[in-house]
């Protein structure tokens, strides 16, 4: 299967490479860097468990984070063992290193969506002064950044992205319900 998709997203990447590359490599190789490790939404997470108001929504960023992590990581990639772009298509470069060689599906981009899905998912719940009307487009062009900047570098494939984008969201999710849940069941738990 991954075959036959590398027919056709092998050529897309080394197009990016030839067409779209140039000025912006170190800005998009720092952006893609801050999601080693899920790093800017585990800091956007933790400053959002540290105010009590936002609480609740850092929490289902975390739970959508542990989540992605387990799924993404910790099982698919495991599964499928899809090798890294430059690893199968002649002439790709990558930008940055990566030391896990299996690409399948994008960690990054699955970090990114479940992070900001939980997040939009909590937004009615925050308080006005964190809620602004730009929010959620906000969270949208961060995930959206993450993930196009996997391609750009040529670290992964576009099914990867897509896939981890589609896992992320899921995750979000299940990460604001788990988070209402675990809230519900504090609440009616005796004192």
């Amino acid at each position: 299967m991954f075959e036959a998709l590398a027919a056709w997203e092998g050529p897309f990447l080394l197009w990016v490479q030839e067409n779209l590359r140039g000025a912006l490599d170190p800005v998009v190789s720092f952006y893609t860097r801050l999601g080693d490790g899920g790093f800017l939404w585990i800091v956007l997470t933790l400053l959002l468990l540290l105010w009590p108001k936002t609480r609740r929504a850092g929490l289902a960023m975390a739970l959508a984070l542990v989540c992605s992590l387990l799924i993404t990581n910790g099982l698919v990639k495991n599964l499928c063992q899809r090798p890294r772009p430059w690893l199968v298509v002649e002439g790709l470069t990558p930008l940055v290193t990566e030391k896990d060689p299996n690409s399948f599906p994008s960690g990054h981009s699955s970090a990114a969506f479940a992070a900001m899905t939980a997040l939009i998912w909590a937004r009615p719940g925050l308080p006005e002064e964190v809620r602004h009307r730009a929010d959620v487009p906000v969270c949208l062009i961060l995930a959206v950044l993450m993930a196009l900047s996997r391609l750009y570098v040529g670290v992964h494939f576009p099914s990867d992205v897509l896939c981890g984008t589609l896992v992320g969201c899921l995750c979000g999710f299940l990460g604001w319900k788990i988070a209402l849940y675990m809230e519900e069941k504090r609440r009616k738990a005796p004192l």
